[in-house]
């Protein structure tokens, strides 16, 4: 890489633990440099003291640490940084003020009204980035036409827009003015609207700077895209960081003459460009660090390759990063960091929390692998500072790090060893107690020695690591195994043949500076600018023109700023994107047509349309013809070439490779001789036989036994992964095994799932992702689920066990089920289940379209000696229609089970092979013959979303199958069970716990609890614990009768409730399967409110009734108080529109924690709509939501507080309200009060105010306007008794995780 000009060229990526610099020297050479990030003592700013080293080394004249930096040598400095992540993760940016809508000060405390952790009942959620909120008195909605609506004006989307209320700055100024006086200088301007509409936002923005506002960031200019909770916060993360962002900058440039005046100096952003120094802002640099390395695999190993597709996997000490490159980048534009969603392009950077820092536990028999990490203090064992075992000590123990080839930087004073005792002894406690189980658990084995401890830890970690690669490929329909492994950071040399290995990879590939690809990456990057607008315009011919004139104008804004930075426009190109959707649906893609040259039927631009089709089919496997699609925003990227490129090749081979010592590596079987090689050493041609160490100062790289591994021309290493020794796994429990096949029945399902949520059509299945897949044992117990939408949670099995005992021989190979009969397993009637049973030679079934598949013969036996299924597959979805007396099938009046939908008991969906459209559709259409009532009011996307339950279930047969080739039959059934044993362990430990600790304090090892339904139908309960077995009877008796209502709850609801209460009690994760209902037996009595007839109305059950069960039992176990115990559902429509949805309330106060404001608890976790979504879909205007003061219930912890909702309506429509807790308040505990009960009212234009009840339809007019006060959380413990100072939040609040498969984990787990 030269520098023709005789200057310097330094990459710096500046890490939380280190700082990489690359430098590009005069005379072609380069220079690479590691340094600690931190290190105060020695030096101010690790990227000036890596530069300053370089300086001082290349011209061989001291240059003093004092004295500001000479720049006449330096001709550029790239630099990516984690400044705005540690920020954001540890809360250390600016004092921020938010400045928002009136009516909507609480909107970003609420967010989506989520929670993040199921099973917390703490519900810890990130804090808000600002430190007060002021209300603007504005409003601007969208245009109605209604009678006395002003005069129109017209936003940048090209909607049309009411100002019903222009800005009140008078009132402002002395708000600003009070912010000023109390040291806020930094603010976010967030109005509703302003997306299209940013007058308002403009007119704050410029009171507030001649204020004397240092930093104000408006949403509009942040992110100017629709939906305004994301674009919020955005604007916060914008004015959080940014300042310190400028401030590190400023401070940077203190160390050099001039303060780089004449130096060109970039910083790497979110979206893998390269910006100028002056305009890096906070809410793109929150992935500067990693994008770096992106762009290093993208430029290297990508081309290396010859264009076949490379998974990025770095991993470092806390977290491993996973991505994806094939030709160009893969961004999204809307992601989580340190739990701020942030609306902004950012790479598509998966983070998981397993990395060498990763601790290491025995939990109730199985190996876990983190999420908790050892962090950079204490670090782990082996870093003699005390800390706990974790994987890189395991690595340590089986010789595959050799403590020789890492600097003297550990221990107390920072200048001992790696120490290999302080792993073996840390891991020999953790062996102590795995033995000590196997000695005494259920089925006494032998012992495992040391070796074997930390090799089974380190396969766990490594399949840990394989399910978010999997995730990542299939759910944009790729193959792992089709890519290539582009392996890079300190730790990731030594996993990578075994994660390629387990991905079906033949090929990994290790840059020779992988230890400091992101820095490199910096180097080969470009420099980039966006342009973006919101648009809604049609994509249809008579759009096109002005598509293309916007994107001109995009254009020619990139190419100015571009040269105004010093590119010519020969190196300056540009691609233009749409963002598409079909229209009434969410899933947007942003879709370049570069590959898509333009026609006579698209814009001059490119041919979007076929992009957009083509990657739908792609990643959805359909597409819809006959859907109008339309135009979200605009967006142009214009690209500077840098120029840049590396040059400086390795040397040739001059003889064989030189082993530099031997070792000792322990593999599966034992240990064997070692090689180890210096990376330095070697040259092209080299071939390395597995298994040997390569070493360099900044990484180890491992190839295993039956790889190869060869120096490439550029100086890399390609490793050619071989096919693993075969190894004997037995039908006895080994729990090594046993935690490795925990993950794999689990990636069952989750790619069940993505089979479904990809061919699935309706809005429910494909983007609110309301479904579960789950795998069975040849009983029909449960052996894995995902995701856990907590209403599913052992219902299926409920399904399932009917099925099997209803149709007794009368089942054969080829038949799937269809069931949602509340008598059967089912839950309520959208909720249908399909079931297949896995059986050998799995064809896939002819189901006509949108799959064009044939009919294969099916076989006679369901597996080679078995007329009985070995195994059931089943998806749940829920439809968004399938009859009854109201649209959506969900009525707030119903009184039997007819009037909300068709019915299933045991319906042969496929019969012989054959897909059953004529049968199925008939009954679909059948509650259309019932007076009152219709048929499913959308048959189409009925049939196409059982087609994909049906997929699904095929591929988790397929899935099965493998599974069942790799290890047999005997036993994958076995670990079924082990696996459901394991679940049981669990929570028999959790039922003694809490039985010995009732003891020990002299009380009864019986606990009861009752809490009643508005119409006052008790729930009693009373929970029987048998200390010795550690079992427990629930008895339900008391438990009043079956309503006249639809309040009645079928006994799956009752079980989904207890699992999802035994799951909150452990405390933490745990196989969610048959098991954990093992040490239980329930009583319910029949013809209860929990058990009721099979004709009884059950549609509030689901919704209602369950949540009052989970009351009862975390009541009786004292775990914590009521939480808001309702789901407050509202429906409306009319002729023309139909909208859901379901509101959060208060959570209920615990020992040691507030309750959480503004959430959904327990058995819901659903997204609500974004509020300008909301308004532009719906003839609706919603005045208010925000949180409600006063209502969480009084103690020593308080209750959360739940919401004000208010909706104006602009048309006529039918509203029906269903909800709960409107008679009795959610319970406190140990002297906390009652939270506040909820409130519905319809306030009408004349002025009247009716409270409507809890349960009722009502037609609203035009300015009506419905209030719904959502209940409270009930307090915890005396309020007169002061609850402690919080103390600093625990280290699991940093939230890691992110990347577009957490995303998708987290849109699962909030239905």
């Amino acid at each position: 890489m030269g520098s023709p000009e005789g200057r310097f060229h330094f990459s710096i990526d500046r890490g939380g633990t280190f700082t990489d610099v690359f430098a590009q020297c005069p005379g072609g050479h380069v220079r690479v440099l590691k340094l600690l990030s931190e290190d105060p003592a020695n030096y101010g700013d690790a990227p000036t003291e890596g530069i300053r080293r370089i300086l001082e080394q290349e011209g061989g004249v001291l240059l003093p640490r004092d004295r500001p930096l000479d720049t006449s040598r330096i001709a550029s400095i790239r630099m990516g940084t984690t400044v705005a992540t540690n920020a954001l993760l540890e809360r250390r940016g600016e004092r921020v003020a938010l400045l928002v809508t009136h009516g909507f000060r609480d909107l970003l405390h609420i967010g989506t009204q989520a929670r993040q952790d199921l099973f917390d009942l703490a519900v810890p959620m990130p804090e808000v980035l600002y430190e007060e909120v002021l209300e603007v008195d504005e409003r601007v909605v969208l245009y109605h036409r209604e009678p006395g609506a002003g005069t129109p004006v017209k936003g940048r989307t090209g909607d049309l827009l009411e100002v019903q209320q222009p800005v009140d700055l008078g009132g402002l100024r002395g708000k600003l003015e009070g912010l000023l006086a109390r040291g806020i200088r930094s603010l976010a301007v967030v109005l509703m609207h302003s997306y299209t509409w940013a007058q308002h936002e403009q007119q704050v923005g410029a009171l507030a700077r001649e204020l004397g506002f240092t930093h104000v960031s408006l949403s509009s200019e942040a992110m100017p895209m629709v939906r305004i909770v994301p674009r919020g916060h955005t604007a916060c993360a914008d004015a959080y960081l940014t300042p310190t962002i400028q401030r590190y900058v400023q401070g940077f440039r203190h160390g050099f003459q001039g303060q780089l005046k004449d130096v060109q100096v970039l910083f790497m952003r979110s979206d893998g460009g390269l910006a100028p120094m002056d305009t890096f802002s906070g809410s793109r640099a929150v992935l500067s660090g990693p994008a770096g390395g992106v762009v290093g695999y993208s430029a290297t190993t990508y081309r290396a390759e010859g264009g076949q597709p490379v998974i990025g996997f770095d991993m470092g000490g806390t977290s491993t990063d996973v991505s994806r490159y094939a030709g160009e980048f893969e961004h999204v534009f809307e992601a989580s960091t340190a739990g701020i969603t942030l609306q902004a392009p950012q790479l598509d950077i998966n983070t998981v929390a397993a990395g060498g820092g990763s601790r290491l536990f025995f939990r109730s028999g199985l190996f876990v692998v983190g999420p908790e990490s050892a962090g950079a203090h204490p670090g782990p064992a082996c870093y003699r500072k005390g800390g706990p075992v974790t994987v890189t000590d395991a690595n340590l123990v089986l010789g595959r790090l050799l403590p020789a080839s890492f600097p003297c930087i550990f221990g107390p004073g920072e200048n001992q060893p790696l120490s290999p005792e302080a792993s073996r002894k840390a891991l020999e406690a953790v062996a102590t107690e795995i033995n000590s189980f196997l000695a005494n658990g259920p089925c006494p084995a032998s012992p495992l020695s040391l070796e074997e401890v930390a090799m089974g830890f380190v396969r766990v970690a490594n399949e840990a690591m394989c399910r978010p690669i999997r995730a990542l490929t299939q759910a944009r329909g790729h193959d792992p195994s089709a890519h290539v492994l582009a392996c890079f950071g300190g730790a990731g040399g030594q996993h990578a043949c075994a994660i390629a290995r387990a991905l079906g990879m033949d090929t990994v590939h290790i840059h020779r500076h992988s230890g400091l690809l992101s820095a490199l990456g910096l180097a080969l990057a470009d420099v980039v600018h966006e342009a973006q607008e919101p648009c809604s315009l049609p994509y249809a011919p008579e759009t096109f023109v002005q598509l293309d004139q916007r994107l001109s104008r995009l254009e020619e804004q990139c190419v100015d700023v571009l040269r105004a930075q010093g590119f010519p426009r020969s190196q300056i190109s540009t691609e233009n994107f749409l963002h598409l959707r079909y229209q009434g649906t969410d899933c947007a893609l942003m879709v370049s047509a570069h590959q898509h040259p333009a026609t006579v039927r698209s814009p001059c631009s490119g041919d979007f349309g076929a992009a957009f089709v083509e990657r739908y089919m792609r990643e959805f496997g359909f597409v819809i013809p006959e859907r109008p699609v339309v135009v979200d925003d605009v967006r142009v990227r214009g690209t500077g070439r840098s120029g840049l490129r590396l040059e400086d090749n390795p040397k040739a081979q001059t003889g064989p490779p030189r082993v530099d010592k031997m070792t000792q590596c322990y593999f599966e079987g034992g240990y064997q001789e070692t090689p180890v090689y210096l990376l330095g050493e070697l040259g092209y041609g080299h071939k390395l036989q597995g298994p040997c160490l390569i070493i360099d100062s900044n990484s180890t790289i491992l190839v295993e036994p039956g790889c190869q591994a060869e120096v490439t021309e550029t100086g890399d290493i390609r490793i050619s992964v071989g096919a693993e020794a075969p190894s004997t796994v037995g039908a006895r429990l080994d729990p090594i095994q046993l935690s490795i096949f925990s993950h794999r029945f689990m990636s069952i399902a989750e790619q069940m799932g993505r089979i479904l949520q990809r061919t699935a059509i309706s809005t429910n299945i494909k983007e609110r992702l309301d479904f579960s897949c789950a795998l069975f044992g040849p009983d029909g117990g449960l052996v894995s689920n995902a995701p856990h939408i907590p209403v599913h949670l052992g219902a299926m099995q409920e399904t399932v066990q009917f099925q099997i005992q209803h149709l007794g021989t009368d089942l054969h190979p080829g038949d799937v089920l269809l069931s949602n009969h509340p008598s059967a397993g089912g839950s309520h009637l959208p909720d249908l289940t399909v079931i297949t049973p896995v059986r050998a030679h799995p064809a896939i079934w002819g189901l006509g379209p949108p799959m064009q598949l044939n009919i294969l013969s099916t076989h006679q036996v369901f597996w080679p000696g078995q007329t009985r299924p070995v195994f059931y597959v089943a998806s749940r979805g829920h439809h968004a229609d399938i009859g009854g007396i109201t649209p959506g099938s969900m009525p707030p009046h119903s009184t039997m089970l007819q009037q909300e939908g068709a019915v299933f008991l045991s319906f042969k969906l496929v019969q012989g092979g054959v897909f059953q459209e004529e049968a199925v559709t008939e009954a679909l259409r059948a509650p259309g013959k019932i007076p009152g009532c219709s048929g499913t009011r959308n048959l189409h996307d009925n049939l196409s979303d059982l087609r994909a339950q049906v997929a699904a279930n095929q591929k988790g047969i397929q899935l099965v199958g493998e599974l069942i080739g790799q290890y047999g039959l005997d036993v994958v059934q076995a670990y079924m069970g082990h696996i459901q044993a394991n679940a049981e362990l669990a929570v028999r430990d959790m039922l003694r716990a809490f039985g010995t600790s009732r003891q020990a304090r002299g009380l009864p090892l019986e606990v009861s609890a009752e809490d009643h339904m508005d119409d006052g139908s008790p729930i009693r309960l009373r929970v029987q614990i048998n200390l010795g077995q550690g079992s427990a009877v629930f008895d339900f008796s008391g438990t009043g009768p079956e309503v006249f209502g639809n309040l009645n709850a079928p006994r799956a609801i009752t079980l989904s409730a207890l699992i999802y209460c035994l799951r909150c009690l452990v405390g933490r994760d745990i196989p969610l399967n048959q098991g954990c209902l093992a040490p239980v037996r329930l009583v319910i009595p029949r013809g209860s409110i929990l058990d009721p007839s099979p004709e009884a109305a059950v549609v509030g059950g689901n919704v209602l009734t369950s949540q009052r069960v989970v009351d009862v039992i975390l009541g009786a176990f004292g775990a914590c108080a009521a939480s808001q115990g309702c789901m407050n559902n509202v429906t409306l429509g009319n002729a023309h529109m139909g909208y859901y949805e379901t509101v959060a309330g208060g959570a209920g106060a615990g020992p040691g924690w507030h309750g959480r404001s503004g959430v959904h608890s327990h058995m819901t976790n659903t997204r609500i709509t974004d509020p300008e979504i909301l308004e532009s879909r719906y003839p609706v205007i919603l005045r208010r939501f925000e949180l409600r003061p006063g209502s969480g219930g009084r103690g020593r912890f308080r209750g959360g507080d739940g919401v004000i909702r208010e909706l104006l309506f602009r048309e006529e429509a039918l509203l029906s309200v269903l909800t709960e807790r409107r008679a009795f308040r959610p319970y406190g505990l140990h002297g906390g009060e009652p939270g506040a009960c909820g409130l519905n009212l319809l306030i009408r234009k004349d002025g009247r105010t009716v409270n409507l009840g809890g349960k009722t339809s009502v037609s609203v007019n035009p300015g009506d306007v419905f209030c719904l006060h959502t209940p409270g959380g009930g307090g915890y413990g005396d309020p007169e008794d002061p609850a402690p100072a919080p103390g600093s939040p625990p280290q699991a609040l940093a939230f890691p995780e992110r990347g577009s498969v957490y995303e998708y984990r987290r849109a699962q787990e909030a239905v």
